[in-house]
């Protein structure tokens, strides 16, 4: 099992430059701008700056030049920011002491962070918080990047050994390729070093596979000579060793499911409060006097990473046996008058707000299927259990683009499929936005799918 705690630097981190803004700010008592107002916009939008500069994002093979050039980003541009604020007061005694913040600010940060910098690297010269590595293939690149691991050992890399279908009589041979995946599952290994000019397509589609189910960080070395995807961004070791980093998928990072996360509540919200809240007395008038049974409709779905969660909805049917195993047909004998309206409207997906704020869902997302129906599915689509890695969703790019309701032949669940992976592949928050109000507008202009 591993016990690493680097995942606390960044946090650590965050946490000590908002301590250091804080106490400049209030050292320096001026009561005509001291205030809570621009205490909350200093702190927002460094943060804010932080982020889409990557002042955080310092890999333990940066070297002081690169912390320089980050540290010179994130200080031009929350400067334009900081000054920006001042714009509204007048000229004279703050103009004069706004440098005297800014630059205690930025001369403090910058001593913490270059200090932090090299502690933490005599730190892991000691053997302290290091990253495991193995090397699948033999080159000259990963022989390069392996004498690399040896020799700077304040870069924290523990080196375990490399695999090679070619037999080597090396301490540090540990098998041929195939020996990979046993041996990553019986040790502790953070990163895999792929040799691009020695493995095949389908040794490199299967480590992407196998590094990804297993959280491993996949990293390929390439031919100095090769042209590479966009999906791979270039890293420098050393100043001339050229690694390809497999980029992350959008979900990997913790930072947009917090997005997300945070977008869901308080969209559920809004809509509980100011839509459930009268719409729920109305139709559960309605639905009685057509049919009997309750309101709301439970039924056990699929969620994330397959497991069952019981989804709600507006009862759109008559009470029968068929429910859990048969999808709503055309002109469907369960489907009652109201029914009928609130399926054609997706009024009866409302309740499902309440899925979201109990965190079994989100608002966008592949749509939740019923266990009996995807264990049928698995064996039309191979990639299908990806849909799995997120939380299903009220609505989803398939449902926008014309695959909802029935599945009528293979080519329907394998386009619904299709879409659902490259939403999870591609989301981005105004790919959500963008998602919710064509739901909206299709709900005003009708499907005829939904039936």
């Amino acid at each position: 099992m591993k016990k690493r705690y680097s995942y606390l630097l960044k946090p650590i981190q965050i946490l000590l430059d908002i301590f250091i803004i804080s106490s400049v700010i209030f050292a320096i008592r001026d009561k005509e701008y001291l205030n809570a107002f621009f205490l909350f916009f200093v702190l927002f939008f460094w943060l804010i700056t932080s982020y889409y500069v990557g002042f955080y994002k310092v890999h333990r093979h940066y070297h002081a030049l690169k912390i320089v050039t980050l540290t010179a980003k994130q200080y031009f541009m929350f400067s334009l920011g900081y000054f920006a604020y001042f714009t509204i007061f007048r000229e004279g005694y703050v103009v004069n002491n706004q440098f005297v913040i800014l630059s205690s600010i930025l001369l403090i940060i910058g001593i913490v962070k270059f200090i932090s910098f090299y502690l933490l690297k005599k730190y892991r010269s000691f053997g302290n918080n290091f990253r495991t590595t193995v090397v699948a293939g033999l080159d000259q690149s990963s022989k390069n990047m392996i004498k690399l691991f040896k020799s700077k050992t304040n870069l924290g890399y523990k080196y375990l050994g490399f695999f090679s279908d070619k037999k080597y009589k090396s301490s540090d041979y540990l098998g041929d390729l195939s020996q990979i995946y046993s041996f990553a599952g019986q040790n502790i290994v953070d990163e895999i070093y792929c040799s691009l000019s020695t493995l095949s397509d389908k040794n490199i589609k299967d480590l992407k596979k196998f590094t990804a189910d297993k959280n491993i960080s996949l990293k390929l070395i390439p031919d100095a000579t090769e042209l590479y995807s966009k999906n791979q961004s270039v890293e420098f070791y050393n100043d001339s060793l050229l690694v390809l980093n497999v980029k992350k998928l959008p979900f990997e990072f913790k930072e947009n499911l917090l997005i997300k996360r945070v977008f869901d509540i308080l969209f559920a919200l809004f809509v509980c409060v100011f839509i459930l809240s009268w719409i729920v007395p109305i139709l559960w008038v309605l639905v009685k006097i057509e049919s009997k049974g309750p309101l709301i409709f439970k039924q056990f779905r699929e969620g994330v990473n397959g497991e069952e969660f019981l989804c709600y909805k507006f009862r759109s049917m008559r009470l029968n046996t068929q429910s859990n195993y048969v999808h709503a047909t055309r002109n469907d004998k369960r489907v009652t008058r109201i029914g009928a309206f609130l399926r054609k409207s997706s009024i009866d997906e409302l309740p499902q707000f309440i899925n979201v704020l109990l965190g079994d869902m989100s608002v966008v997302g592949p749509r939740p299927h019923l266990e009996s129906l995807s264990l049928e599915y698995q064996k039309d689509v191979d990639d299908y259990l990806k849909r799995h890695v997120v939380k299903p969703g009220i609505t989803g790019l398939a449902q926008i683009s014309g695959y909802r309701g029935e599945i009528k032949k293979k080519s329907d669940i394998k386009n619904r499929v299709r879409l659902d992976i490259f939403y999870i592949e591609n989301w981005s928050f105004f790919l959500d936005v963008k998602i919710i109000i064509q739901t909206i507008l299709d709900v005003f202009k009708g499907d005829e799918k939904a039936y």
